[in-house]
């Protein structure tokens, strides 16, 4: 796999944290049964690249993508909600769990989005988002996906792509807890937030100009 960066990373420095909303509404529970949402063959990819408001924006774009679902990753305590998720006793990501049409968009044009559209290199941290619960991970759901992730991030520190080691966890997929229900489509329903305007409207402008060949029309 050819990996070349036509553009300097899409930099992540932020001055406004990801901020709980008052207005939770009602937990619920997913797994990847409940994602499969055609009759045609789909894949899922599970990411942590910071806040999910951010990722969940970026990733919806994207051609093949079918759905993509806020929630909580990688920790040892069920049902968690995002209260605890930010209290950091968890063990939990924010994720985005993305359910993919693979004749369309490959999981390996998944992963140059992911790498290229938050910092690998800043452990539990993406700008003043601060804590476990915003590390880096990829949560692989098959032995194909581990090993296309492990050489992938193999292939970015030798290239010297980054100043510093990436590093990003390659762990395997357990389970995906969806986020409460005001965490889906944040950025399209919450636009005008200051959250919005300042720290993701900037990369989503980023992201379009790098990966505008990628983007639905």
């Amino acid at each position: 796999m050819n990996i070349i960066f036509t553009s300097v990373v899409i930099a992540l420095t932020t001055f406004i944290s990801c901020a709980e909303n008052k207005n939770s509404n009602k937990h619920m529970t997913s797994d990847l049964t409940s994602l499969q949402t055609t009759d045609y063959k789909t894949d899922t990819a599970t990411f942590g690249n910071g806040c999910f408001w951010c990722t969940e924006a970026i990733f919806e774009q994207l051609n093949g993508v079918l759905k993509v679902s806020s929630g909580y990753s990688g920790g040892h305590v069920d049902k968690p909600t995002y209260k605890d998720v930010c209290d950091g006793t968890t063990g939990h990501a924010e994720v985005i769990q993305i359910v993919y049409d693979p004749a369309k968009i490959s999981f390996d044009e998944l992963l140059e989005v992911f790498w290229q559209t938050h910092d690998p290199t800043t452990l539990n941290r993406q700008g003043n988002d601060v804590g476990t619960q915003y590390r880096s991970a990829v949560f692989y759901h098959s032995d194909e996906q581990k090993t296309k992730a492990e050489k992938y991030k193999a292939e970015l520190n030798t290239s010297g792509a980054f100043n510093k080691p990436i590093v990003t966890e390659i762990t395997p997929f357990s389970k995906f807890y969806i986020a409460e229900n005001y965490h889906q489509d944040y950025y399209n329903n919450n636009g005008s937030q200051p959250y919005c305007t300042y720290v993701i409207r900037p990369k989503m402008e980023k992201f379009q100009k790098v990966f505008k060949d990628k983007i639905k029309h």
